[in-house]
């Protein structure tokens, strides 16, 4: 729990008693590599944060072809966040890509410490905020970049997704094929 408790405290300043009701409300799991959390049609209820490892969460189009929305590593929130607000069943997939650990919480169980406690609530305003940041930027990456430079771009800016997730999944985040990441990673090298 020590690293939950340090990710919230990066944000707000929590005692030992705050941080023991806020964790009660957490639930702890070891997700095996290629296990998902979610499934499309699922209900969802939780969010999860990940200890450590990587989760992906991905749709299927009409010729199955995958299309990668986001990764989670290590010190990241995520979910079908859609349907965990709108009450709807699960549009994506939630899969680890290797075997990851995580907390999660029940959206009821959040939005209670968030009534209950102010300074939970400010924790959760400033995670969603940058996680509505960082989805812009990658909406603008995608619109305003070409394959080579979306690629450079997530190198730079999380290059540890390049030490765990496979080569086919980096290529369906950035939009491109198999083919075309090899021939980018192959002009880094």
């Amino acid at each position: 729990m020590q690293v939950l408790r340090d990710h919230f405290e990066k944000i707000i300043s929590l005692t030992d008693t705050e941080f023991a009701y806020i964790s009660s409300f957490f639930k702890h799991r070891k997700v095996m590599k290629k296990q998902f959390l979610l499934q499309e049609g699922d209900p969802v209820s939780h969010e999860y944060f990940v200890v450590k490892g990587c989760l992906k969460a991905y749709v299927l189009d009409s010729e199955d072809k995958t299309h990668i929305l986001s990764f989670a590593l290590a010190d990241w929130w995520t979910s079908d966040y859609q349907a965990l607000y709108t009450h709807t069943p699960s549009s994506m997939f939630l899969e680890a890509v290797v075997p990851t650990e995580i907390y999660y919480i029940a959206q009821e169980d959040k939005e209670r410490l968030c009534a209950e406690m102010h300074k939970v609530e400010h924790f959760w305003r400033k995670k969603n905020a940058m996680g509505y940041v960082g989805l812009q930027r990658r909406i603008l990456s995608m619109l305003t970049h070409n394959a080579k430079d979306r690629y450079e771009q997530l190198l730079q800016q999380y290059p540890a997704l390049f030490q765990v997730v496979p080569k086919q999944d980096l290529a369906a985040f950035l939009g491109v094929s198999r083919e075309t990441l090899s021939r980018l990673y192959s002009k880094k090298m």
